[in-house]
């Protein structure tokens, strides 16, 4: 399973594979036809507080990413996602989100690979 990681405002690929929207908020601008989601995995992201206490500057990036890894570790929907990503041999994990070094797919990603 080889999971890849990009925004949804990317023009979307014959590689992309199974193409997942991991976002609480439907990204403006996009229209669904455009988006050409698989899935929408709105429990699989950060929760609406940890997102604003991030963007908001009560956590740091460290902070953030141990808060989401605990969020994950005890979220039903993981395990779940996880199962339908095996079934392709290629998924790509979407966000809205603009900051590659502060991207919570990145923590997303290496909790459905185990790591």
């Amino acid at each position: 399973m080889s999971i890849r990681l990009a925004r949804i405002y990317d023009t979307p690929t014959a590689d992309d594979g199974y193409r997942v929207l991991v976002d609480r908020l439907w990204p403006r601008g996009v229209s669904k036809e455009r988006a050409e989601l698989d899935e929408w995995a709105k429990d699989a992201a950060p929760s609406t507080e940890l997102r604003k206490a991030f963007h908001g500057g009560e956590l740091d990036w460290d902070d953030f990413a141990t808060a989401y890894q605990a969020e994950l570790a005890d979220n039903p929907a993981v395990p779940a996602l996880r199962e339908r990503l095996a079934e392709h041999p290629t998924s790509t994990l979407l966000t809205a989100t603009k900051s590659e070094d502060h991207d919570y797919l990145v923590v997303l990603r290496d909790v459905l690979e185990g790591r």
